[in-house]
């Protein structure tokens, strides 16, 4: 077995340990230091939720990145991670990327794609929706993965996007300086 350099092709690894250090080495490599790790009760693989990362340097607040999607070659969506951006300290974007790859090991999400979790907020959040792209990508066993980034829209630019397209909002949450950030209490 290669380490995350190598053009060996992603396998079902039976060392579980070998693809979580490569997996977070490539994951250093783009958002830099690890700062948390935060392990599921009920692993993924039982039908659990992912385990996810925290990277504190990289942006001006938390990233957090699920840590189980990518290495399994068996799996039929293993070429990406979950990403959430918090300005502050907040775990929910943790605890809901870890909650939505399970969903992700049958449904492939790719960018542009929305989802609705309005039920899944908090009470008075003004987010209803969720919007995916294209964050960056990193090397893992050979493989070219993406980290898909999840920013959490208002009703308002849910209905931006039905009408314009995902490129559109992506460009308008940028120049409202909104991207790659989820705050769930914005106007």
């Amino acid at each position: 077995m290669g380490s995350e350099g190598d053009k060996e092709p992603m396998n079902n690894h039976d060392d579980w340990e070998e693809v979580w250090n490569a997996r977070l080495r490539a994951l250093e490599q783009v958002l830099g230091p690890c700062t948390q790790t935060y392990h599921a009760l009920l692993p993924l693989y039982l039908g659990g939720q992912a385990d996810v990362v925290a990277f504190g340097e990289h942006l001006e607040g938390v990233i957090y990145v699920t840590a189980e999607l990518t290495g399994n070659r068996e799996a039929p969506h293993a070429d990406y991670e979950l990403m959430i951006c918090d300005r502050g300290q907040d775990t929910w974007g943790a605890d809901a990327i870890s909650r939505i790859a399970a969903y992700t090991e049958e449904t492939r999400i790719s960018a542009g794609d929305t989802m609705d979790i309005e039920p899944g907020v908090p009470k008075g959040s003004t987010i209803k929706a969720l919007i995916f792209d294209n964050y960056s990508t990193f090397a893992l066993f050979g493989e070219t993965c993406n980290l898909r980034l999840c920013i959490g829209i208002t009703q308002e630019e849910l209905q931006f996007k039905m009408k314009y397209g995902s490129n559109a909002l992506l460009e308008r949450l940028k120049r409202e300086k909104i991207y790659p950030f989820t705050d769930l209490y914005r106007r």
